[in-house]
């Protein structure tokens, strides 16, 4: 479809997938979902003022169409961001870092995926200098779809690792479709960010034109905890040098940045240390959090979507934590019950609250980790 009437002289749009957001002038997404179904809601929409209504079975494609459509507009650099690990947190310092010279769009929260990178361009103005689009995946071509609809002129792949095995199949897997943004770049004359000391990425990177990086050390009076997070940084301040922002406002920029949403925070509670790190967790993260932790507290969530792999892999995390001879591990998932572990393992995170009620700790540095499904945050009102 011709999104011309839509988009040409406008400063902004405004374009939802939730009805309860309409106001005057918003564009009006009637999404089906598995739950819901936002055909339901489209008189509604009209009635509070919707300029325009994608409905239909071929809605999710239109919506796509019409970001890459007002992408083409804007006419902007975007930077396009993915990788196993610490995209979310590499976007963020990028942000950070960039938004000191630049007015910069970036992806809110994790929309980034097949419905979030759409709302996400379509949320960038007129008056915006630059972009920063997250792009996650979980299975192979995801990433293809992502940077066709958003058109990135710069890439970064943080890393590849294992996470989502059973949508790849395969780590090999997990490297074709991350590649799919050099792919890309390659295709249209752009280029890469790119980890000097990762070989994957070397490789995946081919002859793809590339500015390259170090994974470096962690810079002191950083609100960042973990030792992994030393190439985020090195990324964040690569982006920015290369857009003519400073090693010293770089630097500076990342020291003022404090992580939220479960991401790499420490937290000082009444009894204990907490970090806080139970937003997303595979092998390749739990295995870099482990090593990095010095405490002597774990609090771990099992790894999903691990397919044929998840007995190997929970099993792999029950013998590092065997190798640390940590003082209390407390393990949440029935995942671990195949394993060899003498630990405590709770069903879910309910009967772990429950245990701790009666069970209280005190005087520890905990490391608290585990994917969103497990919900390790409910934990945190009892440490």
């Amino acid at each position: 479809m011709d999104w011309n009437f839509l988009i040409k002289n406008k400063e902004s749009l405004h374009v939802t997938t939730d009805s309860r957001k309409v106001t005057s002038g918003s564009i009006f997404v009637a999404l089906k979902g598995e739950h819901f179904d936002g055909n339901d809601f489209v008189e509604q929409a009209r009635k509070d003022g919707a300029e325009y209504i994608i409905s239909g079975e071929n809605a999710l494609r239109d919506l796509q169409d019409l970001a890459r459509a007002w992408r083409r507009e804007l006419g902007l650099p975007i930077l396009g961001i993915t990788g196993t690990n610490g995209k979310t947190t590499t976007k963020e310092l990028c942000a950070a870092v960039l938004s000191t010279k630049y007015k910069l769009y970036y992806t809110q929260g994790n929309l980034n995926n097949q419905i979030g990178v759409p709302l996400t361009l379509l949320s960038i103005t007129r008056a915006h200098e630059m972009a920063i689009v997250e792009m996650g995946a979980s299975h192979p071509g995801d990433i293809k779809e992502l940077v066709e609809i958003a058109e990135p002129n710069y890439g970064l792949i943080t890393n590849v690792g294992k996470a989502h095995l059973q949508g790849f199949g395969s780590f090999e897997g997990v490297m074709r479709t991350k590649a799919e943004l050099y792919d890309f770049l390659r295709a249209h004359n752009g280029f890469c960010f790119r980890n000097i000391d990762n070989p994957y990425l070397a490789q995946m990177a081919g002859d793809l034109k590339t500015v390259e990086y170090h994974t470096g050390t962690m810079p002191s009076d950083t609100h960042l905890v973990g030792g992994y997070n030393a190439e985020n940084v090195s990324a964040a301040i690569c982006v920015g040098r290369y857009f003519g922002v400073s090693g010293e406002a770089a630097l500076a920029a990342i020291r003022a940045y404090i992580p939220s949403n479960n991401r790499s925070q420490l937290m000082q509670t009444g009894r204990n240390t907490v970090v806080v790190d139970a937003y997303n967790a595979n092998p390749t993260s739990m295995t870099a959090a482990i090593n990095a932790f010095k405490g002597n507290c774990f609090i771990l969530g099992a790894m999903r979507e691990l397919g044929d792999y998840s007995h190997l892999e929970h099993q792999n995390i029950v013998n590092m934590l065997l190798e640390r001879k940590a003082d209390r591990v407390l393990l949440v998932g029935e995942e671990y019950k195949a394993t060899t572990a003498p630990y405590p393992i709770f069903n879910n995170v309910d009967d772990l609250c429950a245990y701790l009620r009666t069970e209280p700790l005190s005087g520890y540095t905990i490391l608290l980790k585990g994917s969103r499904s497990n919900q390790l945050e409910k934990v945190i009102p009892f440490l």
